[in-house]
């Protein structure tokens, strides 16, 4: 069940990211291009880059956002413990509305690491702090 979520998850953001791109938009596909390359190795290494990326996705409330940051960090080598220090800094900038959204993060967290505990579901279908 918990890796159905993340193949479902990364199987539409494929799906909808390839109809999306095949549309004649190049402000679209632009867009696209600079969110990649955003991403990429520079001053900064990936690691660092998806980690702010979790950050600013936590405190703008992205549900889908945060699914694809915490699986970027999870492949770029982010460890448990850095990825609460991740969510403690969303969750002092954000504040306690984030509070849902940590909960949903760290369900996905442990969808990815296949840990997803029986009533994880229920815990993340609640949306009140």
């Amino acid at each position: 069940m918990a890796g159905d979520r993340v193949e479902e998850f990364t199987a539409f953001r494929k799906r909808m990211n390839e109809r999306i791109l095949a549309e004649d938009n190049q402000v679209v596909r632009r867009f696209f291009a600079l969110d990649t390359q955003t991403y990429r190795e520079g001053a900064l290494d990936v690691k660092t880059k998806e980690m702010l990326g979790l950050v600013a996705s936590m405190v703008l409330r992205c549900d889908d956002c945060i699914s694809y940051h915490v699986a970027q960090c999870k492949e770029a080598g982010v460890n448990r413990d850095e990825f609460f220090e991740v969510f403690s800094v969303g969750l002092v900038v954000g504040g306690s509305i984030v509070i849902p959204h940590l909960r949903r993060a760290v369900d996905f967290l442990d969808s990815l690491d296949g840990e997803a505990s029986p009533d994880a579901a229920a815990c993340a279908d609640h949306t009140a702090a």
